[in-house]
């Protein structure tokens, strides 16, 4: 329904489309920018950040167009309209995921993967049949843990009532976080975005793993390829807080 509506009024959905693009573009002008003054930013070249730009953006551009509506759910939670999609013969998480569905989001997954295909034959990865097959999974990967930190942020506001900039602040926070090199940030850091919001299997671990560089906590190699069984964790754990949300649930003013 949201998509028809939206096609409506192509021009204003190619517009709005065409804005999201170059609003999410301006954050590699700016790698651009630094990197018309420098060589190397944590010893990585511009096409080996553009690498871990690439992917990120493109995971994390998958997941927001499919579940970037769950940080509406505080609003409804408040106001009481979400006994209406409760109502509904429909699982009400996909319901609140298709919630004013906005299609403009595609700007921001086609600048990813633009850049992600620019930085492939110039990123120094010597292709194998391995890395081959672990790059789309990746994407994949990747989108599969940030739709989970949506769901599980989203549920977060069903007892806060409005957890959606905390919820903002781990999503597009950490997509960003992501788009540079771990070299930059403390081994704290490292360790909470592997450890507790476990971030790192978004891009960092498989593309260190493709592009031959070494991950600074010291993980065996085969952890660059649980990513997926990662993935599986995260959303088996955010629908389990999602279904604790939901039967928590007591209407407005709960």
């Amino acid at each position: 329904m949201w998509m028809r509506s939206t096609m409506a009024y192509r021009a204003s959905f190619v517009m709005t489309a065409a804005g999201n693009f170059a609003a999410t573009a301006l954050d590699f002008v700016t790698i651009m920018l630094m990197f018309s003054h420098i060589h190397a930013l944590g010893g990585f070249t511009l096409p080996e950040v553009a690498f871990l730009y690439g992917t990120a953006s493109t995971s994390f551009g998958l997941a927001d167009l499919l579940m970037g509506s769950m940080d509406r759910l505080g609003e409804r939670v408040r106001d009481g309209t979400l006994d209406t999609l409760m109502l509904r013969p429909a699982p009400v998480l996909a319901q609140v995921a298709a919630d004013r569905f906005a299609l403009r989001r595609l700007g921001r997954l086609v600048q990813g993967l633009l850049v992600l295909g620019w930085s492939l034959p110039r990123a120094g990865v010597d292709w194998t049949a391995a890395d081959l097959a672990l790059l789309p999974l990746t994407l994949l990967v990747g989108a599969a843990i940030f739709g989970a930190v949506f769901v599980a942020g989203g549920a977060f506001q069903f007892w806060a009532g409005d957890a959606a900039q905390l919820q903002n602040s781990v999503t597009y926070g950490g997509a960003t976080l992501l788009q540079y090199p771990p070299a930059l940030f403390s081994r704290e850091l490292l360790r909470g975005v592997t450890y507790v919001v476990p971030l790192a299997f978004v891009n960092w671990l498989p593309a260190l793993h493709m592009m031959g560089r070494p991950d600074p906590l010291g993980l065996p190699g085969w952890v660059d390829f649980a990513g997926a069984p990662v993935a599986a964790a995260c959303c088996a754990l955010s629908w389990l807080v999602w279904r604790a949300g939901v039967r928590s649930y007591r209407s407005t003013g709960s």
